[in-house]
């Protein structure tokens, strides 16, 4: 037999939780939690400034950088 029966994975259950205890596997729930909501933010971030880079500027847009570049003293 292959695969694990609902007895194998509730026996395995019960050893974690007398071998770490029901708070840290909750602090640990909340911390693996916590990154996984930091790494889906940080790719939402990352793909917006993405987006934003590749948008074609416009000819407006690239006569205001060069006014700002002319004004710069060197």
């Amino acid at each position: 037999m292959a695969g694990l029966s609902i007895w194998h994975v509730l026996v395995f259950a019960i050893v974690v939780i007398l071998l770490f205890g029901t708070s840290k596997l909750k602090n640990l729930g909340k911390d693996v939690g916590g990154a996984v909501k930091d790494f889906k933010k940080s790719i939402q971030d990352d793909e917006t400034t993405t987006a934003a880079l590749n948008e074609p500027r416009t000819q407006e847009h690239q006569n205001s950088n060069a006014d700002v570049n002319s004004t710069v003293k060197h």
